[in-house]
């Protein structure tokens, strides 16, 4: 007589792993809910010392050290591991899109030159000057010693700032709207940047470096960012004509409308990883143009709906990022052995941001009129805005496969601390900064639309004459691009809007940014990590 086959052990265990995966939703909901408490409690009584990210960072930790040091379940524990492949495909989109999407267009175009010039040309610095500071304090055995591709990998990674929580504060305290513009505009743009020079350096790693090697980095970034850029507006405009010629702007389609907006921003960002470019760069120019023109194409109601949509979708998924990395840390094994890597790492960020925003302002103070130049203290503020968060760690945590193991966990360590610190220490700390550089009070207000209505259509670009001195071609010819790039506002006035929407945007604009004013956290909130 045959046996009966005996079942493997797992087998009779589905009802243990659902009633764990249910204990570990639970947690994280619980955590979500004392979070946005939390958060509540702390803007009603203005304590700006203990930030909202802070705290859902804390509760992270907390909950993640009590778990470490009790007997929790293994398979409970596992619903909070942090996956960088949930953070970039399910997370990270919807916050990114929102940036983009929620931005108040008139003082970001309004300081677009200097955001281009802050997130590209800045992050390209402040990555190349960290990466090369780390390798050479390895070679003097001032810290753990990284090859040369691998310190720039850091230097990339650590260079995206995620400045949630001083954008959070410059809201509540109303700083001045050109540098709220600048820190906001910044924020949105740098992430991508990073992402694209952290990923082209780990294509190259392993390779000898020469100046083939650091030709093809700089090519194969250009051609990341642009086809990125590129693809996000071609998707952008693709459903500002959808939405103009598909006639769903009426009641009994208002859902299907909905669905199709809701689904464009995650296919441009598919797109865009499918192709092997960046989806961050794609998503975020989806969102700017969708905006734009797509937006103005929906029926009343889709446009409320859309809009508290993406709104409630970035805030959940900022505070989940935060709890989600907290825990990740504390149950995380650290490389606690290399000390004096995470603080001269910490050393060189400083200085790296320094070259970065002060290089950047001297260039940007170049072009523009003596009226609209970035002062010193405004610079000090960019400066010390530059926290570290959650997408640095995601990278970091990537990093750990990418590398070999000594090498990607003393990263992954160095940068844990680095984000842990930035959050709570600069996080908590911003308020008095601000006050100290005497960049909030009365003075300045942080209704951005009206403070920037009077200054666009008063603003005239300046005539420049010209000057003897040879040593003056550059500027002169810096200020004549400057001038020209003023008739890209003629261009979508006259071309652009026309084309793309069923009506005049400008009204449309207005009227959809006034009623985004009484959301202050829909640009105050970083859509950060953005």
């Amino acid at each position: 007589m045959a046996e009966l086959p005996v079942p493997p052990p797992s087998a009779g265990t589905p009802g243990k792993e659902q009633q764990a995966a249910g204990v570990g939703i639970l947690l994280q909901i619980m955590m979500l809910v004392l979070s946005f408490v939390l958060g509540h409690v702390l803007r009603r009584h203005k304590f700006y010392y203990f930030p909202e990210a802070s705290a859902s960072l804390l509760i992270g930790l907390t909950v993640g050290g009590l778990a470490n040091i009790s007997n929790t379940e293994t398979n409970i524990r596992t619903w909070f591991n942090f996956h960088e492949e949930f953070f970039f495909l399910f997370l990270l989109p919807p916050i990114i899109f929102q940036s983009g999407f929620s931005l108040q267009p008139k003082p970001f175009f309004s300081n677009f030159g200097a955001i281009v010039t802050f997130a590209i040309l800045g992050t390209f610095i402040a990555s190349i000057v960290t990466g090369l500071l780390v390798y050479l304090g390895g070679l003097m055995f001032l810290m753990y010693k990284l090859p040369f591709v691998e310190s720039m990998m850091f230097g990339s990674l650590i260079s995206a700032t995620d400045p949630v929580t001083v954008l959070s504060i410059f809201q509540e305290l109303g700083t001045d709207v050109n540098l709220y513009a600048l820190v906001f505009g910044e924020s949105v743009l740098n992430d991508a940047m990073a992402i694209s020079l952290y990923r082209t350096m780990s294509s190259v790693n392993g390779h000898a470096t020469s100046s083939k090697s650091i030709f093809f980095i700089i090519l194969r970034f250009l051609e990341t960012f642009v086809g990125s850029l590129s693809s996000g507006v071609s998707v952008g405009f693709i459903s500002a004509l959808l939405f103009k010629y598909a006639g769903l702007d009426i009641d009994n389609l208002q859902n299907l409308e909905c669905c199709l907006f809701v689904l464009f921003p995650y296919f441009s960002y598919m797109l865009a990883e499918g192709l092997g470019l960046s989806g961050i760069v794609s998503i975020l120019f989806t969102g700017i143009v969708m905006k734009h023109y797509t937006f103005s194409n929906l029926s009343e109601n889709s446009q409320r709906f859309v809009a508290a949509f993406f709104h409630l979708i970035s805030s959940l998924a900022e505070t989940f990022i935060f709890i989600y990395m907290g825990f990740d840390i504390a149950m995380e094994q650290q490389s606690w052995s290399h000390v004096g890597f995470i603080f001269f790492s910490i050393l060189f960020i400083g200085i790296a941001r320094a070259a970065n925003v002060f290089s950047c302002a001297f260039l940007v103070n170049l072009i523009r009129p003596a009226n609209r130049q970035i002062p010193t203290k405004h610079q000090k503020a960019l400066w010390y805005s530059g926290l570290r968060g959650a997408m640095a760690f995601a990278l970091a945590l990537q990093s750990v496969h990418d590398l070999p193991e000594g090498h990607g966990q003393t990263i992954f360590t160095a940068t844990t601390a680095i984000v842990v610190l930035s959050v709570l220490l600069i996080g908590g700390s911003t308020g008095t900064m601000l006050e100290a550089l005497e960049v909030v009070g009365d003075g300045y207000s942080s209704r951005l639309d009206e403070s920037f209505d009077e200054e666009e259509n008063n603003y005239i670009a300046p005539t420049y004459e010209e000057e003897a001195s040879p040593g003056q071609n550059l500027k002169m010819r810096l200020k004549e691009f400057h001038k020209s790039t003023t008739s890209f506002t003629a261009l979508d006035r006259n071309y652009l809007t026309p084309f793309f929407t069923a009506q005049n945007g400008d009204g449309n604009e207005e009227s959809s940014s006034s009623s985004h004013r009484g959301r202050g956290s829909s640009f105050g909130r970083r859509g950060d990590l953005l």
